[in-house]
């Protein structure tokens, strides 16, 4: 996931359909994120898969990204506070949370909660810089809003009276409020950078400020994880699907047809991680996915119509 861009004209020598098949293999690769995540994370530290999630795709991206990184080095001197602030609030926290929550919460619940990036872009983007908040908007905030208490809750009031709600639910309800203060700096703080040279940047500086809190993890809490096949898999996978290539695809879609229309395929998120917890870990939807599933999905739909996010 990406910062918007203004789609041009189609004048691209990439056909259209490109575009397209991009958008709807984003939302499966992130759903993917959260399935690989639930069945890894008892073999892979949670801080492990993040910063070496990281690290692998920066050692990726470099050869391409490196020449851009030095012809761009005094506009990144000058922005170097907003670079900070941006990898932090998205390579460094959200993925971070998403794996920690992949500790104690279903690939189902990640998918859902993390399928409202959209709403809290939108809320934030209302509290922090004051946009215009249109009553159908607010109506689809309130209607995700209530989708996610009901995916929290499981169904059952108590869960939330008695404080009883998974903490992985709640560390993802924290990561998407963090992509959505890193949507809102990206437009208060956009930093002049071309596309490639900015991801390199941004995943350099995220990887450095996740790497106190790997190293903490790694000599005083899990001791790090064994380099196998079944842990080499999942850490390439993070890199390469829902890191390099979600964020391309992501950043290709929405400069072909535009941001609206491209939120539209994030929908998608749920639907896929559904049939992969399914098949892959045994996960079922139960009723209350089911409720806040569609609260979610009806919030999105009223919200998007109403004004372009993320």
């Amino acid at each position: 996931m990406a910062g918007s861009v203004n789609p041009s004209s189609d004048s691209s020598p990439v056909p259209i359909w490109v575009a397209y098949l991009g958008l709807v293999l984003t939302p499966l690769f992130w759903a993917g994120n959260a399935v690989v995540a639930k069945g890894a994370v008892g073999e892979i530290p949670p801080m492990s898969m993040s910063f070496w999630r990281w690290i692998i795709a920066l050692a990726i991206l470099l050869p391409f990204g490196l020449p851009g990184v030095l012809r761009q080095r005094t506009v990144i001197r000058q922005h170097w506070r907003s670079i900070l602030a941006l990898a932090t609030f998205s390579v460094g926290a959200f993925n971070s949370l998403l794996y920690l929550a992949a500790l104690t919460t279903s690939a189902i619940n990640i998918a859902l909660i993390n399928a409202t990036i959209p709403i809290m872009v939108a809320l934030l983007a209302w509290l922090l810089l004051g946009d215009r908040t249109r009553p159908l908007q607010a109506l689809g905030i309130a209607l995700a809003i209530v989708g996610i208490i009901t995916v929290v809750a499981r169904g059952d009031l108590a869960v939330l009276t008695g404080l009883q709600a998974q903490a992985g639910d709640l560390l993802m309800v924290l990561a998407v409020s963090s992509w959505g203060l890193f949507s809102v700096l990206l437009r208060r703080q956009a930093v002049p950078l071309p596309p490639l040279t900015f991801l390199t940047v941004q995943i350099a500086t995220g990887a450095l400020v996740i790497s106190p809190f790997y190293l903490t993890d790694l000599l005083f809490i899990s001791g790090g994880f064994e380099l196998n096949q079944s842990t080499a898999l999942p850490m390439l996978y993070f890199a390469i699907f829902p890191g390099i290539l979600a964020y391309g695809f992501w950043n290709h879609g929405v400069h072909r047809i535009g941001p609206s229309k491209a939120a539209i395929f994030m929908y998608l998120t749920p639907v896929f991680a559904s049939v992969l917890a399914g098949i892959f870990l045994g996960e079922r939807l139960g009723p209350p996915h089911l409720v806040g599933g569609a609260l979610i999905l009806a919030g999105l739909v009223l919200a998007t119509r109403s004004r372009k996010v993320h």
